[in-house]
């Protein structure tokens, strides 16, 4: 059984989130390593939500509130008050409903700014943090591949990538009151992962044209001359010389000694955990625009309500496929075994290959149309049926005690 709890800016304090991501890095670890009922665990922490999802043993009595609490659990060492919080604000959610949740996430449309491009990479990243540290399963794997796919189904639908609705342009369009000329600014970005490469385009957009960035991990160069701003080597020095700072990375925080005088200066924190020192909003001159700030002022048209039924309708194929696969499975083999006996028949009478091979290609197409149907029987809910008249018509039996283990063998078969 699929498990997730989920912490985001719709019920979880962004102090709260700030901390528990400063310390989630160990989390699919601990919750493998500590609870055997833990087949799998993804942790995703990002700019605005901390969500874990889990594989989980089934039949298990009391699955999602074991998993609940296995997850608070490991929470608890590291983050201490903060799980507490946790525990009253998060959201549970099992089984299909995991899916269909995942899919969102990773389109945008569960965001904080709802469209937001950046998700879906976060997303993928998690998944490829899970298999370094070996935390991932079977079920896992698959959910977190076809959320990609939804998310690219979506966007063909929406543009959302198009519509610019990403937390640096939000943030940039929060700015706009405070910039007479965007080419006269100068703008420092302090960072050089993928926001900051979203960062520049956004500033572009804007007719930024004195962009210069800072790396603490000495990529300040590299950055620049592959996006043609300028590198800064001290920050201190760097921080006096910009109007606008804005800061997009988990490596290092601004705090007051950051700031060498009371120069009227904007600086956005686009990070979580934060990348500024919430004491730099008392330093005189500067103002300081968060993510918190962010979310409580962006206003942005909702997205129709088109793509959460693709999202939906994503979710549903993928979970039919999932009910389905023991059925096409049996299917499968059963046409399989008859069609390796025709061809020792063929063999002993000396048949030539090509006779082999229209022999498979009408065993495909036999199996095609049942497997679709028993997709549709599935999506439908009524699988049953359509299991009862396998039996009926060909003798087979179905083994639905594992799901994974169909998905598994429609590739073996």
């Amino acid at each position: 059984m699929l498990f997730c709890l989920t912490a985001n800016h719709r019920n979880t304090e962004f102090d709260v989130l700030d901390r528990i991501s400063r310390v989630a890095t160990s989390t699919a670890a601990d919750l493998t390593n500590t609870h055997s009922f833990v087949r799998g665990a993804v942790v995703l922490a990002t700019c605005n939500r901390f969500e874990a999802y889990l594989e989980i043993d089934e039949p298990l009595t009391g699955g999602a509130a074991l998993a609940r609490e296995a997850v608070l659990d490991v929470l608890r060492g590291p983050a201490g008050d903060d799980a507490d919080a946790l525990r009253a604000s998060a959201v549970s959610l099992a089984g299909d409903d995991v899916v269909r949740h995942l899919f969102a996430v990773s389109s945008g449309l569960e965001s904080m700014v709802v469209g937001e491009e950046e998700i879906s990479g976060q997303v993928q990243r998690a998944l490829v943090a899970a298999r370094e540290v070996g935390t991932t399963s079977t079920e896992l794997e698959r959910v977190f591949q076809r959320a990609a796919h939804a998310t690219r189904s979506v966007r063909a639908k929406a543009d959302v990538a198009a519509a610019g609705r990403s937390l640096a342009r939000i943030a940039l369009d929060l700015a706009d009151s405070r910039v007479t000329d965007w080419a006269t600014v100068r703008v420092l970005l302090v960072g050089t992962g993928q926001y900051a490469a979203t960062t520049i385009a956004a500033l572009r957009a804007r007719g930024a044209g004195d962009v210069r960035v800072y790396s603490s991990t000495g990529r300040a160069e590299q950055f620049a001359a592959k996006y043609g701003i300028r590198p800064q080597r001290d920050l201190r020095e760097a921080i006096g010389d910009a109007d606008i700072v804005m800061t997009c990375t988990a490596r290092y925080t601004v705090t007051p000694d950051d700031i060498p005088d009371t120069a009227r200066r904007l600086i956005i924190d686009l990070g979580l955990p934060r990348n500024v020192d919430p004491r730099v909003a008392d330093v005189p001159g500067v103002e300081l625009l968060d993510l918190e700030l962010i979310g409580r002022h962006a206003s942005l048209p909702e997205l129709g309500p088109g793509l959460h039924e693709v999202v939906g309708s994503a979710a549903a194929v993928f979970t039919a496929e999932r009910d389905a696969a023991p059925a096409i499975v049996a299917l499968r083999a059963h046409i399989q075994s008859a069609l390796d006996a025709e061809l020792d028949r063929v063999r002993a009478r000396g048949g030539d290959a090509r006779t082999e091979a229209s022999l498979r290609h009408l065993a495909g197409v036999l199996s095609h149309t049942p497997s679709v149907r028993a997709r549709e029987a599935a999506a439908d809910g009524r699988l049953r049926e359509f299991e009862a008249a396998l039996e009926t018509v060909f003798g087979v039996e179905v083994d639905t005690s594992s799901a994974e283990d169909g998905f598994e063998g429609l590739a073996a078969v």
